[in-house]
Parts: C-alpha cells; structure tokens; sequence
C-alpha cells in the first residue's frame, strides 16, 4: 500500500492539467474566441483566471476568456453593463444553441455538455468556458457587473504576478494547496463563494513556506479560513468591490461549518495514521476531499 505521503502526492498530480485537457481547452477557447471576433471589435483578447494562473481544479470548469472591447464599441460602456452581457449571450447562443449559453453576474458561461463520471473524469474534455467581456483602462480594464448595475475595475496582470510570489514564498506547493481547497469546495456544495476566494484567502494565510506535511498543512488552514471566513477580503488588484461581497452572513455562517467539519475530519484522519491505521487514515482524507484522491 501507498504511503499517506503518496497519496496526497498523487491527489496533487491528479488535480494538474494534463496535456489532453490543455489541448481540449486551447481548441475550444480558439473556437470561441474566433466566432466572437467575427461578431465584435475585440482587441487582445487572452485567458485568465484560474485556469491562467494554475489554480484551476478539476474537473476543468470555467476558463476565463478576458476579452477587451475596441472603440467600435465603446457604446456598450454608456449602457447598463446587462447590455454588453446580453449582447455576447446572443453572439454565442447562434454557434451553440440557448440551451448552452448562460449569462452571469460579469460572463457569459458556454456549457459544452460534457459528462463528469463518478471518479471527476471527463474524457479529458473541458465542461464549459465563461466569456468576460471587458474595457481597458489605463493599466487595468472595467467589466460589467450585472447585478450592481455598473462597471467594475479589475486587473488580472496583478492577479496573476501575486500567485506567483505566493508559489515562490510557499516552497513551490502553493498551488497545490489551493486546488486542494477547491477540488474540497466543489465536493461539499460550494460554501465558499466565488472560488477565486479560496485563493484571495491564501495569498494571506499561507505564509512561511511548506511545512513537509500535506496532512498537516491542510488541517491547518482549514483551520485558519474558518477562522478568517468573516473578514472582508479584498480584490488584490486594489481596484474592484471585495472578493468576499457574495458571503453574507447567512453564507459565512455556512462556510465556517464546512471549514470546521473539515478541520476535524482531516484532524480525525492524522489520528489515524499516528496509530498506524495507513488505510483508514486515507480512506478518512478521500472521504473528506473526493474521488479524485486515490483509494488506499
């Protein structure tokens, strides 16, 4: 039998993206990005989000399409930021049908209708993409936040330049941890919201480099997020509303239990392996993450 060690060493490698997922993701963001060339004045467009800076789990859900508006349509910024959204839904809905394309609070989502078995497996395809469109300004650039009714300032430059001092400070494992916490967030209803939160959170409370121990290390920040879970936990661009505005109360209180109950299972699980009981111990931690942890 694998050693716990393994085991969170292969849980680690199976969250990374594998070459076939990449080359799915980069024909079908091309598609896409072709199609709404055809349709608006795009300039630069380029992935972002997680997916861009190696924090996506899987599985693969979500690549962001950051995509900058020309002066052509520079109307869309005078207008409510639904009409720039509503006008790239219908721009999608012609290649891949209503029942694909939805809108959201600052995107548009195509679902590409994969299935996700019960190991997370999806044939190696991406299951959909959100569309953001966006506006330069200066150094960053305004998108549309539908549900404030205005436009937001957002610069995922900085976002991505902070994940990679975290991964630096942390002894390279950084990333590793938040896709963890994610792959853990998706497995038990999502009670952090956005995900993009996960990581905001850990830019803060990962701090001093990698203990050695990856048991260890995710009882702690268990730990320390549902400790932290109530601050307000600001955009690192220094530049959009809080990354924590979609938690209210009634939501912390969610995620603080969750965070909790997996603080004490995973606190449960290095019990187990203190007394010798290898496989309980693994079957504890697949049971507190998900299948995509291995079987001991």
């Amino acid at each position: 039998m694998r050693t716990l060690e393994e085991a969170f060493l292969k849980f680690k490698s199976r969250l990374e993206l594998d070459p076939k997922e990449q080359q799915n993701a980069s024909e079908r963001h091309t598609e896409i990005r072709s199609h709404l060339k055809s349709k608006f004045a795009i300039e630069n467009d380029f992935l972002t989000g997680s997916y861009a800076r190696w924090t996506k789990t899987k599985p693969l859900k979500d690549v962001d399409i950051f995509c900058p508006l020309g002066d052509k349509e520079k109307h869309y910024r005078d207008e409510a930021p639904s009409v720039v959204l509503t006008a790239f839904h219908d721009a999608l809905v012609e290649k891949y049908g209503a029942s694909k394309v939805s809108k959201q609070r600052r995107s548009c989502t195509v679902d590409f209708g994969v299935g996700v078995d019960e190991d997370d497996k999806t044939g190696y395809k991406i299951v959909s993409v959100d569309v953001v469109p966006a506006f330069k300004d200066g150094e960053a650039y305004e998108i549309p936040d539908a549900d404030e009714g205005h436009w937001i300032k957002t610069n995922p430059k900085i976002h991505a330049e902070k994940a990679v001092a975290a991964q630096r400070a942390y002894s390279d494992q950084w990333k590793a941890i938040v896709r963890m916490l994610k792959y853990w967030n998706n497995h038990n209803g999502k009670p952090i919201k956005p995900s993009f939160l996960i990581e905001v959170m850990c830019l803060e409370c990962l701090s001093g480099g990698f203990g050695g121990r990856w048991d260890y290390e995710m009882q702690s920040i268990f730990a320390t997020l549902a400790d932290r879970i109530d601050d307000e936990w600001a955009d690192p661009a220094g530049l959009g509303p809080p990354v924590s505005d979609m938690l209210d109360q009634a939501k912390r209180d969610i995620a603080r239990a969750a965070l909790q109950a997996a603080q004490k299972s995973a606190s449960e699980a290095i019990h187990l392996a203190r007394q010798g009981k290898n496989y309980e111990a693994q079957k504890a931690w697949r049971a507190l993450f998900g299948p995509r942890f291995p079987h001991p």
